[in-house]
């Protein structure tokens, strides 16, 4: 068992005002991503208003940077344990603020996707360094709720997203969305220098650069494969099924391979530990059904309803003051309740939810949209806290880069397959529903957006058309979000089979690796 460590008295006084700064840069990162869901109908608008980009050009908008996130997701953590959590976070701040800049003015599709890559490899060196800082600052008792408040953040990004996103494309052009967050990561850079300690793993061992590199080719592979799937709609494609078993073949290699290293980059033996790999399994399913199910919404909200960006903003707040109300309390739950059964009951609320959505149609009342965003964000509130606070208690201080790397990239590559699978399930549906009148090309059936765009020009004939579109999706959507929940209800299985009962205190890691301090932040591991 791990006793408390104990941090230097000077960052214990700040250490409120440094997980400020950690939230202010995670924001940053969860920000993006929100405003880009409210632009992608804007950016799919032909030039000059938009980029004229088409459904695919906008999958890849979002799959670039996550296909370079969740690749080098791992490589970060590890690299910040040897080399100083602070140096990774302060570099990936930087890499990330230029890549907004050159997003921002993109003159085609293709630059934009580019430029979104750059700003994954930035974040991918951001999102871990936050958590294992927090680790590292705040003794065990308090760590349940400075991790609630991290988690937490993501419904404030989730709030000043899209609402942000709203008011700038009311009022600018589409680069507006990208360059709000260099003001955001300047602020954030002057409280990194200023009261952010610098931690690191003291005793790391050798390097492990063959480790290191099938990690990214795996991961790289995998989710390439599953976002061609999901492009193509046809997850039997050689291309499809090559890349993603390549990819299984390389993780294999990996596994097998950490597992007779003497110096592992990652400790396979920590999965040996049901509260770690369970936590690690329930964030993974959540954010495939999450992150499928905000593609879709977007496009109900703007193409189907004909609300503005603004508006689409607007609705999305139950969802995220939801979040920012229980996440910082969901400790409360798990101290009278335990780990296992509020995972388990948000998981079930989360499938409610997701199941929710067959309730709306064209003219559903919106307050219904409403109460299901606050189900499920107080849902994702008592889910998303105690599955990382199990994940990084499992782990020594020291090893905190790597726990919270696979914490990340367990939930960006659920991401991604969320988008690909949901995303060509929808897609499939759609085609599927929708006739197009003779002669219309066949991009014109790819999306609802694509079909809007030949009905409008189609006259009073397109009339027609655009109901029949908005039906189809209707369809589509229900169907998909069926999928969604059951994904969910797969995640409550796993909490309710796996899950502590109660919080017993993290269980020490396998054999291997001394609880030393924290090298240049006064930290002390615990004792074994």
């Amino acid at each position: 068992m791990h006793t408390p460590h104990q941090t230097a008295p000077d960052i214990h006084r700040r250490r409120w005002l440094i997980l400020g700064v950690l939230v202010f840069s995670l924001l940053v990162v969860v920000l993006d991503n929100s405003i880009l869901n409210v632009a992608m109908k804007t950016i799919a608008t032909p030039a000059p208003t938009g980029l004229g980009a088409s459904q695919s050009e906008l999958e890849w908008a979002i799959d670039a940077y996550t296909l370079a996130f969740a690749g080098l997701l791992f490589t970060a953590g590890v690299l910040g344990d040897r080399v100083g959590r602070k140096r990774t976070l302060l570099a990936g701040m930087v890499v990330f603020g230029v890549g907004s800049v050159l997003a921002a003015f993109s003159g085609s599709p293709a630059e934009l996707i580019a430029f979104r890559t750059l700003m994954g490899l930035g974040g991918a060196f951001v999102l871990p360094a936050t958590l294992a800082i927090i680790v590292n600052v705040f003794e065990r008792d308090e760590q349940p709720r400075a991790i609630g408040i991290w988690a937490g953040s993501v419904g404030l990004a989730i709030a000043i997203g899209p609402i942000t996103g709203g008011l700038l494309l009311e009022h600018f052009w589409w680069g507006s969305v990208f360059l709000v967050n260099v003001p955001i990561i300047s602020v954030a850079l002057i409280g990194m220098v200023l009261l952010v300690p610098d931690s690191r793993d003291p005793a790391p061992g050798r390097i492990d650069p063959l480790g290191v590199l099938l990690s990214i080719a795996g991961l790289v592979l995998i989710v390439y494969g599953v976002v061609r799937g999901g492009q193509r709609a046809d997850f039997g494609a050689p291309e499809v099924w090559g890349t993603i078993g390549g990819g299984a073949v390389v993780i294999g290699l990996f596994v097998w391979y950490e597992r007779r290293s003497r110096h592992p980059a990652l400790d396979m033996r920590w999965f040996r530990n049901p509260r770690f790999s369970a936590s690690v399994a329930v964030i993974g399913l959540v954010f495939f059904a999450l992150m499928g199910v905000t593609f879709f919404m977007v496009f109900y909200i703007q193409s189907v309803r004909g609300l503005s960006p603004l508006d689409s903003g607007l609705l999305l707040l139950p969802l995220a003051v939801a979040q920012l109300i229980f996440a910082p309390r969901s400790r409360l739950a798990v101290d009278r309740f335990g780990a296992r059964a509020v995972c388990t009951v948000a998981m079930l609320a989360i499938a409610a939810a997701f199941a929710g959505f067959l309730l709306l149609d064209e003219s559903s009342p919106l307050w219904v949209l409403e109460v299901l965003f606050f189900l499920m964000g107080s849902a994702m509130a008592h889910v998303m806290p105690p599955a990382t606070t199990s994940i990084m208690q499992s782990l020594p201080p020291e090893k905190a880069g790597a726990g919270s790397s696979v914490n990340n990239t367990f939930r960006q590559v659920g991401g991604a397959l969320g988008v690909a699978v949901l995303g060509s399930l929808l897609s499939s549906v759609y085609r599927g529903e929708v006739t197009l009148p003779p002669g219309a090309p066949h991009a014109a059936g790819e999306s609802i957006e694509a079909t809007r765009t030949f009905a409008e020009r189609a006259g009073q004939a397109g009339k027609k058309l655009i109901e029949e579109a908005d039906n189809a999706f209707i369809d589509a959507m229900h169907v998909t979000s069926l999928a969604a929940a059951g994904t969910a209800l797969a995640g409550a299985a796993v909490a309710a089979a796996f899950m502590p009962p109660k919080d017993r205190g993290a269980p020490g890691p396998a054999k291997g690796g001394q609880n030393v301090s924290s090298a240049g932040n006064g930290v002390r591991s615990p004792d074994r």
